[in-house]
């Protein structure tokens, strides 16, 4: 099993002047929730996600050598501007993984990023963002040392996208990804994720159209929310259901059974936003439309034997999740029945993705 020493390098082969180059990686939705972590990013329970295609963080990193500095030298833009207030966070992000990355102070860096979805819509771009980031600095290392395999750099590109922020680990490479130690998944980590390899042709290309229901800044962050399963009175019997879920969906995904999928899913979906509603403090981001988009849906199926489900990340939002083969069916029956409850009449179509993708290499 790896440790997070296998990440430290050796000594590197070659050296690099100058270069740059762009990855995109997209955002995922947890399947099965993980809601509580522990020092260095570890989760307190397993999960599982399915990676997205259409909402991504395209990111470009540019370089060029200086003399060794005793501070981190970059400059951050977000859609071609400058943008101080994510400086902070990517500080602490490069400060957690110097000792992984120890070539981060002999370059400057201008970091450019942009996203394919709308800024505070309401879609977490922290694990698209850091996920980008990541995969930018392993081009550069596998650079300094052209032996790199393509497996270490995954692994490591999701190793250090996790200390940025947890669920991006889940967003490098795979169409499903598994996170955090499991028993009965070979060779699964709590430093990084790992791809599930056996899926069911009925889960290709799978469709998640994601309803904007509240865009605002949520009222309790994640990392707040996760803080508070700490203490929390149900958090062993939860963290024990999140590893037998993982088992049932594993079994689910490899067989094919979408009425299945569609019950443990939105079982986990109330249970995250259960454990938000019993924690101490308790607190509640669902929002009158989501209950409302909910119900509908609920009884949309039950007329149409259609499977469609939802789910839901940590916030008032709704991803509607649904085979490929119903599209049209689905998309309709949003239109006419749950855009009304979107802010805006606001929703993002978007399906399974495989992960992040070069774009530029020179």
């Amino acid at each position: 099993m790896l440790s997070p020493s296998d990440f430290i390098p050796q000594n590197y082969t070659q050296t690099v002047e100058k270069g740059s180059f762009q990855w995109s990686a997209p955002s995922n939705i947890a399947l099965v929730k993980y809601w509580g972590k522990m020092e260095n990013q570890i989760p307190a329970n397993p999960s599982i996600s399915f990676t997205l295609k259409n909402c991504k963080t395209i990111t470009k990193l540019t370089f060029s050598k200086i003399e060794r500095s005793p501070n981190f030298s970059f400059d951050l833009l977000f859609d071609g501007k400058p943008k101080e207030s994510f400086r902070p966070k990517i500080q602490i992000f490069l400060e957690r993984v110097e000792v992984y990355l120890p070539f981060l102070k002999d370059y400057h860096f201008t970091i450019d990023t942009q996203n394919t979805f709308p800024h505070s819509s309401g879609i977490a771009s922290s694990a698209s963002g850091m996920a980008a980031l990541a995969v930018n600095f392993m081009s550069l290392e596998k650079q300094l040392n052209p032996q790199m395999t393509a497996e270490y750099f995954n692994r490591k590109a999701s190793f250090l996208a996790r200390l940025g922020s947890g669920s991006a680990c889940r967003s490098v490479k795979g169409k499903v990804v598994i996170w955090g130690n499991h028993e009965e998944t070979e060779n699964s980590s709590d430093l990084f994720g790992i791809e599930f390899a056996e899926l069911h042709s009925n889960f290709e290309n799978y469709q998640d159209t994601i309803l904007l229901v509240d865009k605002g800044e949520k009222q309790v962050s994640s990392t707040v929310g996760h803080d508070l399963m700490n203490n929390h009175p149900f958090a062993e019997k939860r963290f024990e259901q999140a590893h037998q879920n993982l088992s049932k969906i594993k079994d689910i995904l490899n067989s094919g059974d979408i009425h299945e999928f569609v019950k443990l899913v939105e079982s986990e979906a109330l249970t995250l936003h259960a454990m938000m509603m019993t924690s101490i403090p308790y607190f509640i981001l669902m929002k009158p439309n989501t209950l409302e988009i909910i119900n509908k849906i609920w009884k949309f199926r039950e007329l149409t034997s259609i499977p469609v489900c939802f789910t839901l990340d940590a916030g008032a939002n709704v991803h509607v999740l649904y085979p490929e083969n119903v599209r049209e069916e689905i998309l309709q029956f949003i239109k006419n029945e749950l855009v009304v409850h979107c802010q805006n009449e606001q929703y993002i179509c978007d399906e399974i993705g495989i992960g992040t993708q070069l774009i530029i290499d020179n």
